[in-house]
């Protein structure tokens, strides 16, 4: 026999009497015995007419035993027993019963149990009905007569108990954590935190390129910086500025240059020079979060790459001038305008005040102010709408208003239009910028225009297919890669139109700060889906930085005026008038000694002779050497030839003048030398 557990309904005893087994069994087995040899040989009209006969023998019987009640009573026991059993057979393997039958079968009722444990009928006019559905499901296999009725479940006695869940269903003791689909195009927690660790090496790696910079005072960063002491004094103690700093820097004189001589009170050139870094480094950082809230870590993490080791961030990042500090309050508007796209129209009116600033900071980033204005259309038109314009109004009219209150409060700045707006134009040639800004920035700019495209063919890479069509659509695509990777060009062009390349290789980072984005962009999609390429990344990335380790080395290769100002230290105090062809140096590094306005430079000079006659050009320093004017006379032949020329043609065979020293450098375009005359 099987093992399995005959149910209560199949062999308890009780509900066989209700059929009349109790007084009838052994001759039940007998008629079952003889109605199956019948039916083997008088075929299954015959059997089924007995059958019928014995249905209506068991019903009469079964009327009359019993009452109601005891059948309402013996229906809720074999029923709760077929219930008991459908669920313990659940959790058996079901085997494929074989026939014939099994042979040690007990027949009762006109049935058998097979050896799956299921009850089985033999006669062929009855039907078995199962009162739910799990119940048929379990016993359909095994029973021929079987059908489902449904019946309404009887409310169970208050004493009765449910199972309590089997102790064999062991839980099991570890579960797997979720797999994500693509931690690289979901910023998710893990996508976060390994960015940031990427990014950290990034910043190391720019921190590392810009200290490895070295050099005296360039006198760009000299002017700034001595004119700071003095607009310090102006402020403080009312002090007048000796020069109209406003009528020819580049930009504000009391921003960066009050800035600037603070800090040189403290930490002198180096510290300044710190400043610059820290700016740079925040004009990355703030390019990493602009970009990955635009696309993605992965895009976020390429632009902040290309960006932190191109020729101009590099060279900046170690240079105490204007560009820095502009760079970087450009690309923290930058970042507040993108942020914002998704809040309320107006907290883009957060980012003026830095746009303004920068604008303030140095005169030539208000060449990038319409793209901010642009950008704040373009950032949040998919969620605003035709709102999108007005964000844009809103965030130009508060850029317009500050620039309108802060001419009212300022006055004339004659720097705008003599460094900016209209400088006087030179003799290059537009073939030799753009060649010259190709090598500063082309292999990034070839990178956002990759991008560009890329992004107008498809919004993602296909690493998750169902997120492409989530992304924005064509046409914004199309105006948003036009207009980051266009604003690259914008330095380059303008300087072409100025027929000058004089700071160009500063300009282009400018530009290149906001083709960014699509750069990073270009760059995940060089690399593929899930990392599929690449070396095709690491081999851009190492080209640029190569290209910016190189050209930046070269830009900062500027004479070395230790050893002619300490020259000059022996020759120089407050009552002497001395020429100097890179003036601003030595006024930096002996301004405790001289006065900023005992220093003439050599870039144009109007003078009056002892006979009266007016002087100008190279006519005016010929004349007052040939006067004595001056009281040391430093030249190196590079900056002004003109004007050195002409001074040399009146010191030879000028009594009034000998040679007292020569101090020799060597830069990047070769060996040199300060010649220093000194009056007798």
């Amino acid at each position: 026999m099987s093992d399995r557990r005959t149910p209560t309904w199949a062999d308890d005893s009780e509900l066989h009497d209700e059929y009349g087994y109790g007084q009838q069994q052994g001759q039940a087995q007998g008629q079952q015995q003889q109605g199956r040899q019948q039916y083997a040989d008088n075929g299954y009209s015959q059997q089924n007419g007995q059958h019928q006969q014995q249905q209506q023998q068991y019903g009469h019987g079964n009327q009359q035993q019993y009452a109601p009640t005891d059948e309402d009573q013996r229906r809720y026991a074999q029923q709760e027993s077929l219930r008991q059993y459908a669920q313990q057979a659940e959790t058996r393997p079901r085997v494929q019963p074989t026939y014939p039958p099994y042979q040690e079968q007990q027949a009762y009722q006109g049935g058998y149990v097979t050896e799956t444990g299921s009850w089985r009928f033999d006669v062929h006019d009855r039907t078995s009905s199962y009162p739910d559905q799990q119940t048929y499901d379990t016993y359909a296999p095994y029973d021929p007569y079987a059908s489902y009725t449904a019946v309404e479940p009887e409310a169970a006695p208050a004493s009765v108990e449910p199972e309590a869940e089997s102790e064999s269903e062991e839980k099991p003791g570890y579960t797997l954590p979720p797999v994500q689909e693509s931690a690289w195009a979901v910023d998710g927690g893990r996508s976060k935190l390994l960015g940031r660790w990427v990014m950290l090496c990034v910043l190391l790696i720019q921190t590392g390129l810009s200290l490895r910079l070295r050099g005296t005072a360039f006198q760009d960063e000299a002017l700034y910086i001595a004119a700071g002491h003095y607009e310090v004094g102006n402020i403080l103690n009312g002090t007048p500025v000796p020069g109209d700093f406003e009528g020819y820097f580049s930009g504000y004189p009391k921003l960066y240059p009050v800035l600037a001589a603070m800090v040189d009170s403290v930490a002198g050139l180096a510290g300044v020079r710190i400043v610059s870094l820290f700016f740079m480094l925040g004009a990355t950082a703030l390019l990493y979060a602009t970009t990955r809230r635009m696309f993605n870590v992965r895009a976020a993490l390429g632009a902040a790459a290309l960006f932190s080791v191109i020729q101009s961030t590099v060279f900046l990042g170690n240079f105490a001038t204007f560009d820095a500090a502009a760079i970087f309050l450009l690309a923290l508007a930058f970042w507040i305008v993108v942020r914002t796209g998704r809040s309320h129209i107006l907290a883009v009116v957060l980012a003026a005040p830095p746009a303004f600033l920068a604008f303030g900071t140095k005169y030539a980033a208000g060449l990038y102010l319409p793209t901010l204005v642009v950008l704040a259309v373009l950032t949040t038109y998919r969620y605003r709408g035709l709102l999108a314009f007005a964000r844009g109004v809103v965030f130009g009219g508060a850029m317009l208003a500050m620039l309108v209150a802060s001419y009212l409060y300022t006055g004339s700045l004659g720097g705008i239009s003599q460094t900016t707006t209209d400088r006087a134009k030179g003799a290059d040639t537009a073939a030799t910028i753009l060649q010259h800004s190709s090598e500063w920035g082309g292999l990034m700019f070839l990178a956002a225009l990759g991008g560009s495209i890329a992004y107008v063919i498809r919004p993602s890479m296909g690493e998750m297919p169902w997120v492409d069509k989530q992304g924005p659509g064509r046409f914004r695509r199309i105006s948003l890669g036009v207009v980051l990777t266009g604003t690259a060009l914008l330095a380059p062009v303008y300087q072409i139109h100025l027929q000058t390349e004089i700071s160009l290789f500063k300009h282009v980072g400018f530009g290149l700060l906001f083709a960014g984005p699509m750069a990073g962009l270009g760059m995940s999609r060089l690399v593929g889906p899930h990392f599929r390429h690449p070396q095709l990344g690491i081999m851009l990335y190492v080209l640029t930085l190569v290209f910016g380790m190189v050209q930046s080395q070269q830009a900062y290769s500027f004479p070395d005026s230790k050893e002619m100002t300490a020259i000059l230290g022996n020759m120089v105090d407050r009552k002497g008038s001395y020429l100097a062809e890179e003036h601003e140096v030595p006024a930096y590094y002996l301004r405790d000694k001289t006065d900023y306005d005992q220093w003439q430079s050599t870039f144009g000079m109007d003078y009056k002779d002892k006979k009266g006659k007016q002087h100008s050009g190279t006519d005016a320093y010929s004349a007052a050497v040939k006067d004595a004017k001056f009281d040391v006379i430093v030249l190196r032949g590079t900056v002004t030839p003109e004007v050195d020329t002409a001074v040399t043609d009146a010191l030879r065979g000028n009594s009034h003048y000998r040679l007292a020293a020569v101090s020799r450098f060597t830069t990047s375009k070769g060996d040199g030398a300060f010649r220093i005359w000194v009056k007798r």
